[in-house]
């Protein structure tokens, strides 16, 4: 699906319309050190069975794709409703 880079929406903080830019979220890093990270490994490694098997046929064939929205007077960032497409590209 095409998306435009720049979309005229309302702005709630600046209470009015303005066209905002449009960009696509990405995951940032994984970090090893963070709690969430550290249990997992303790619960994989070990015996006691195999905690977290590897899925042989994922259930869906797309993913959510969420859009940000970025305000140009306020430079207030809001991620909009995810939307499940198989490709979103960005165009003029």
């Amino acid at each position: 699906m095409n998306m435009p880079k720049e979309m005229n929406r309302y702005c709630p903080k600046c209470k009015k319309h303005t066209l905002q830019k449009v960009s696509i979220y990405k995951a940032g890093k994984r970090r090893g050190s963070a709690i969430g990270e550290r249990r997992h490994a303790e619960d994989k490694k070990g015996y006691g069975g195999q905690k977290f098997p590897k899925l042989a046929k994922p259930a869906k064939t797309t993913k959510k794709i969420t859009p940000i929205m970025t305000c140009p007077e306020c430079k207030k960032k809001w991620n909009t409703h995810g939307i499940r497409l198989r490709k979103l590209e960005l165009v003029a």
